[in-house]
């Protein structure tokens, strides 16, 4: 566990090329080992819970070669994988255990999927449940008033084969995915590549979409229709080989610099390449609505993704209202956006924001305790177990603390210490080390950014 000295950033300039998208690498690793053939990744990020990915594969027998941030992927097909010699292990990453828990469905051997602490107390039954109405078994392990819905999961031989949703339930067809997550859409997804018929989903909030463009890479049949997803197994036998994919960087990641630079003052940077698609790009469209100083330049496509150069200045914010119907495009966002908010003159509100007590850590409580040791009053609401809002005045004079934690939550991390950079003094946070789950060359970054 690695503590860190936070001192007061004077001003923050330069240009800043991150690594990509962790969520869109996680995708491009496992749509490459579905193919039949070599794919190359450029601008892989190397953090933790990709790297799980990538080992989870080679413990299915795929071949993976992966230099600094390239990797070279030679997939076997959509039946090509081998039953694992022991359990995969899987860290805290939950995009790869959610999402492989939907690829094993379909497989023709039992496998058991394992977590490290953290992602072992974060709840499963959100995917587990859609994929046994698709006739996949799985088994998790149980808490008291909680069955079968926690890591570690056995996924058991899928001998009969999978099907779509029953027809003749007009409730679960198309399945509406009854919390907003990514994930749980694409674990349907890819189990909808080995079952007998159709598969269709529904979001009641449209979440982040890099698997649909993803499998329309790979040339995979799928419709969407506004919030509606559909994929045919029948189409997906021969997937198209793409060659190359070169993983924008990721948006989440900028949206720390996009905050420091807004609140720090004579303050110009311009994130370079990074990923724009439209189910994430919540953060920019909040940040100007509070009168954050971002331009967008160089726009272009690589691949299915849209991308571009993000400039960001010194601006004086205003307080906004982030919507439950705007959440699910920025939930990772919502720490450093909280930081924005001590910072912006007037009342900014987060609405239904329960979804980030299961976390890494609970990041309400972690950026309420965070966030109090600097001087900010932060006020939060419990309406329900489902529906939670917080809100925050400013602008607040943001205080130094030596008492900073990062409750072992990377986005906490990154979060206050953009916050110490633009506090009246130095700060010290308790661990730094998290910070690999996503972002490993943060701190590196931050420096070169600050010792000009």
């Amino acid at each position: 566990m690695a503590s860190f000295p936070i001192g007061s950033a004077q001003n923050i300039r330069g240009a800043v090329k991150l690594l990509g998208d962790k969520s869109i690498a996680h995708r491009a690793v496992i749509l490459s080992a579905l193919s039949n053939g070599k794919t190359v990744i450029e601008n892989f990020p190397p953090n933790d819970d990709c790297l799980f990915t990538v080992k989870a594969f080679q413990e299915l027998g795929i071949e993976i070669n992966l230099n600094k941030d390239k990797v070279e992927v030679f997939g076997k097909g959509l039946f090509g994988f081998k039953k694992p010699k022991g359990f995969i292990f899987l860290g805290n990453s939950g995009t790869s255990f959610r999402i492989l828990l939907g690829l094993l469905s379909g497989q023709k051997f039992e496998t058991t999927l394992t977590a490290a602490q953290g992602l072992s107390l974060r709840p499963m039954m959100r995917v587990i449940a859609p994929l046994k109405r698709m006739g996949a078994r799985l088994k998790g392990t149980s808490f008291p008033g909680k069955a079968d819905e926690y890591p570690p999961v056995t996924i058991e031989e899928c001998k009969d084969g999978l099907h779509g949703f029953p027809e003749n339930d007009p409730e679960f067809n198309p399945y509406p995915i009854p919390v907003a997550s990514a994930q749980v859409k694409s674990a349907i997804l890819l189990a909808g590549l080995y079952a007998k018929k159709e598969t269709c989903i529904t979001e009641k909030n449209k979440t982040r979409d890099h698997t649909e463009r993803m499998l329309e890479l790979f040339g995979v049949d799928i419709k969407v229709n506004g919030n509606q997803v559909c994929i045919k197994p029948k189409s997906a036998r021969e997937l198209v080989l793409p060659g190359k994919i070169i993983v924008p960087g990721d948006v989440s990641s900028a949206a720390f610099f996009m905050v420091l630079a807004s609140v720090c003052k004579d303050s110009e940077i311009i994130l370079k390449n990074i990923g724009l698609n439209p189910t994430r790009i919540g953060i920019i469209t909040v940040l100007k609505r509070m009168n954050a100083g971002i331009e967008i330049i160089n726009e272009r496509l690589e691949g299915k993704e849209p991308v571009g150069d993000i400039k960001v200045k010194t601006s004086q914010l205003v307080g906004t209202v982030i919507t439950k119907e705007e959440i699910p495009s920025l939930i990772d966002e919502l720490p450093v956006l909280m930081v924005a908010a001590c910072f912006a003159k007037g009342h900014t509100r987060f609405e239904d924001i329960a979804e980030l007590r299961v976390k890494e850590t609970d990041r309400i409580a972690s950026m309420e305790y965070n966030l109090g040791k600097m001087g900010v009053k932060i006020n939060s609401n419990k309406e329900s177990n489902n529906y939670e809002s917080l809100w925050i005045e400013g602008p607040v004079e943001l205080k130094s603390s030596s008492e900073l934690k990062s409750f072992g939550d990377h986005r906490t991390a990154m979060s206050m210490i953009v916050a110490g950079l633009a506090a009246q003094g130095p700060s010290q946070i308790d661990d730094t080390d998290c910070i690999n789950k996503s972002f490993p060359n943060f701190v590196e970054i931050i420096q070169s950014l600050t010792n000009k």
